[in-house]
């Protein structure tokens, strides 16, 4: 199951406070990446936040996986997680015309 992760730092998490985490953040990212955990890692262009891809079994292997994380550990982050399914809607496009409809397209469909 592919789920994104997205960083939010812990409300009154000393700024000081990272720097010191920041190369055995990196090391254990490194290691969830080339076990196939973390498939894509990216910061926010507009803020200073991580946005992680993960391929889990689900949620809570997720959650234990960035539990391992040294900011996490040391209280500093927390991860918003979000799993996502794949788009259905392409079936659409081969079902016959007169079963597919002519209705707008929903959210969902």
């Amino acid at each position: 199951m592919k789920i994104l992760a997205f960083e939010r730092e812990v409300a009154g998490a000393p700024a000081g406070a990272f720097a010191s985490h920041s190369r055995a953040e990196a090391e254990r990212v490194w290691e969830l990446h080339q076990a196939g955990v973390v498939r894509e890692l990216y910061f926010r262009d507009d803020r200073d936040e991580a946005v992680l891809v993960l391929e889990c079994g689900g949620i809570d292997e997720a959650r234990a996986a960035l539990a391992s994380l040294p900011l996490v550990r040391a209280g500093l982050i927390d991860f918003e997680l979000v799993p996502l399914r794949a788009y259905p809607g392409f079936a659409r496009l081969f079902t016959p015309a007169a079963e597919a409809g002519t209705g707008p397209v929903r959210p969902g469909d």
